[in-house]
């Protein structure tokens, strides 16, 4: 095959797993080792060849945004002027192999690609080659059109045949995304690591004497630490590595989404139609703005907003109903967000969530109905035993969309305690853009038009491109996920 990884990728397949950034095993008890939380964290920032220093920025204390932008790990392409990235970035700086019709020295485009194909279901034996997405990262799909304010296009002049290639060469690999512990569900899981605090004379059980107060107050917004130091940005890895991932009806809807960002120009985003936003939304770094979370003895909230509002109760001491089609607390009925339980191992909560309605992120994949988590939220110490903060680790298990659980680790950061600082806001989203024969239209007060309703709960997005832009493709059979 003439695409081939460079030295570079093949030293930091086998290296970067050797690296740990960051750990959420108890502080307190060094020699402690769990069997299901606190593997070491494989981020992009392990492919510098030094991490970067931290500067404030508006978006909070982060590792130097210029320093990435020019270390050489970002998949591409981007291509930023003076000012972009929310002001941050200082100068133009190019993100691609090529541009406007040429293709990467060295490399051999495949005849048909995401961006001239006219029917991307058929080219299903190509969608693991990182050719056929031109060596774009989803992210970097997103931005060819300026998807948001933090780039400028790189679509060409000859939209989208034209479009830009990102570095054939650069990779998160697999092994930095998925899940280091062997457990097959989180049902598992949950039980193991509760059998292993058990063992250790656990779980901890507080009242509002004793209960770890410190938790209480405002946490710093995660947009661009999210962005920049995780993979689930999804700027370091390849779009291919994100469907090899994937099972095959969700490689396709990942495919699709893809497809209609950059060939069609039609894409669809939850939260401009005021849609709910989704579960794993909560990890998006568009919306992972601002954090509340309060701590009581039975009941730790946490909550965010950004098009809409996020709100996770957690229930200590609770155990779910197993008689559902899933893990529940309520009703059978699947939920926005879930419905989460814990313990408190030491100052690590420890959670389970389940009953979930599946849905999308834009430039994420799609999940499904099955999607459960397995979360760990683990006090951070500065040098001094102060409390700073909490790091949240959360591994994703949906057997109908993923081959195998991933898992996202990022810190948060705390600000103050509510005595001080700004309230959270709380969002209510009114709609002023419309699916206009299958494109979002923005539209004036006092206008009439039609209006064909989606089905929420039928993947509308999927709908809408289906009705206006599929009807000369051969769309496989579908299955109808959401029926119980």
């Amino acid at each position: 095959m003439p695409f081939t990884k460079s030295k570079y990728f093949i030293v930091l397949s086998t290296a970067i797993l050797f690296q740990s950034c960051s750990s959420t095993q108890n502080p307190n008890n060094a020699e402690f080792v769990s069997i299901g939380r606190g593997a070491p964290v494989l981020d992009p920032l392990s492919l510098l060849e030094t991490r970067p220093a931290e500067q404030v920025t508006p978006f909070g204390t982060l590792p130097d945004v210029n320093e990435i932008l020019n270390g050489d790990i970002i998949v591409g392409p981007l291509l930023l002027e003076a000012g972009d990235m929310f002001g941050m970035a200082p100068e133009r700086i190019e993100i691609y192999s090529a541009a406007n019709g040429d293709s990467p020295e060295g490399i051999e485009p495949l005849e048909t690609d995401l961006f001239n194909s006219t029917d991307f279901y058929k080219d299903m034996e190509h969608w693991t080659d990182p050719r056929y997405f031109r060596c774009n990262s989803s992210f970097g799909i997103e931005q060819q059109r300026v998807a948001t304010p933090l780039s400028t296009a790189t679509i060409g002049d000859n939209p989208p045949l034209t479009a830009a290639w990102g570095y054939c060469d650069r990779d998160l690999p697999k092994e930095a995304i998925v899940s280091p512990y062997e457990f097959e569900s989180a049902e598992a899981h949950y039980n193991a690591l509760l059998a292993e605090t058990e063992s250790r004379g656990g779980p901890d059980e507080y009242d509002y004497a004793t209960v770890p107060g410190e938790w209480s107050g405002r946490y710093a917004g995660l947009q661009f630490s999210t962005l920049m130091t995780n993979w689930y940005g999804m700027m370091f890895s390849q779009a291919s590595t994100i469907v090899s991932l994937l099972t095959d009806e969700y490689a396709k809807r990942f495919v699709q989404q893809n497809y209609h960002q950059v060939n069609t120009g039609a894409f669809q985003w939850p939260a401009m139609y005021c849609w709910p936003e989704g579960f794993i939304r909560r990890w998006h770094w568009a919306a992972a703005t601002e954090h509340s979370i309060v701590v009581t003895p039975d009941l730790v909230q946490i909550s965010t907003t950004q098009a809409d509002n996020f709100v996770t109760n957690i229930y200590v001491g609770r155990e779910f109903n197993m008689d559902g089609a899933v893990p529940r607390l309520g009703a059978d009925v699947p939920r926005w967000y879930g419905e989460t339980i814990g313990f408190w191992d030491g100052d690590a909560l420890i959670t389970w969530t389940s009953n979930i309605q599946g849905w999308m992120s834009h430039s994420g994949f799609e999940f499904s109905n099955k999607m459960q988590t397995i979360e760990i939220y683990q006090s951070r110490y500065d040098s001094d035993e102060n409390f700073i903060g909490i790091n949240h680790e959360a591994i994703f298990y949906d057997p109908e969309a993923l081959l195998q659980p991933v898992r996202i680790v990022r810190d948060m950061t705390k600000l103050s305690s509510f005595r001080e600082g700004d309230p959270i806001v709380f969002t209510e989203c009114i709609p002023t853009i419309f699916p206009i024969n299958g494109r979002a239209e923005p539209i004036s007060p006092g206008t009439v038009i039609e209006y064909k309703v989606p089905d929420v709960y039928g993947q509308p997005w999927r709908q809408i491109w289906e009705e206006n832009f599929e009807q000369d493709m051969e769309i496989p059979t579908k299955e109808d996920i959401f029926s119980f």
